[in-house]
């Protein structure tokens, strides 16, 4: 999958319930998409926390350089003053404030891989080994490129997001004896969340902040899911 900005907790549970999870950020870069911007919980509903990346679409993710630096200090504030009274949020504190006050980014795919990682490893405590599609040879395009990616990877399953679904040809993969399986989103637990109503589609900074340690226990890739 393409790295994100600060995913929501769908993205870090398909992370949990895969062996191998690849980087696939050598894709053209997609202005206004989640690659660049999340979305959290405020006092006033929720708010876009946006990188400014420029306007040159004619990029690979992994070409877009962070030039302003200025952005970082203002995601700070506004996650500051939205979650400052969340529970566990001292709990992450000195996590977060590190990512954003005390690392200058050069690049949007180091800064969502690095956040994905420490995240997913450090926090999550998930085993699931990382890889880059930029160390592989890769050829062709669309989804011969992706195959030709996951034969590379001596992958036998394939986790996709459920979007694919509209235009990924399953049969393409079989033929090459991989199966593809389907991510459920469906059926997340509530939490107790500041600024009701609840609201499921924000960064995982929210599931953090409001269960800490028991954050884990709200994705289905745990399998004592609560």
């Amino acid at each position: 999958m393409q790295s994100n900005y600060i995913p929501w907790k769908g993205y870090f549970d398909l992370i949990g319930m895969v062996d191998t999870f690849i980087f696939y950020d050598d894709l053209q870069f997609t202005k206004n998409d989640w690659r660049n911007r999340n979305r959290i919980k405020t006092p006033n509903g929720t708010k876009w926390l946006s990188i400014p990346c420029g306007i040159n679409t004619n990029r690979l993710i992994c070409e877009v350089e962070l030039t302003d630096a200025k952005w970082q200090q203002s995601h700070w504030s506004i996650i500051y003053q939205s979650y400052g009274k969340a529970p566990y949020f001292k709990y992450y504190e000195d996590f977060v404030r590190e990512i954003y006050l005390n690392v200058k980014w050069k690049s949007l795919s180091d800064l969502n891989q690095s956040i994905i990682r420490k995240i997913s490893t450090d926090l999550l405590g998930f085993n699931t080994i990382f890889e880059d599609s930029r160390q592989y040879a890769l050829e062709g395009q669309k989804a011969e490129r992706l195959k030709h990616l996951l034969l590379l990877a001596g992958a036998t399953n394939y986790l996709s997001g459920p979007a694919a679904q509209n235009y990924l040809d399953e049969k393409l993969f079989m033929d090459a004896g991989i199966n593809v399986e389907w991510m459920d989103y469906n059926g997340y637990p509530e939490y107790d969340q500041l600024y009701p109503p609840f609201e499921h589609g924000v960064s995982i900074l929210d599931l953090l902040f409001h269960t800490g340690p028991r954050a884990r226990y709200y994705l289905k890739s745990n399998p004592e899911m609560i």
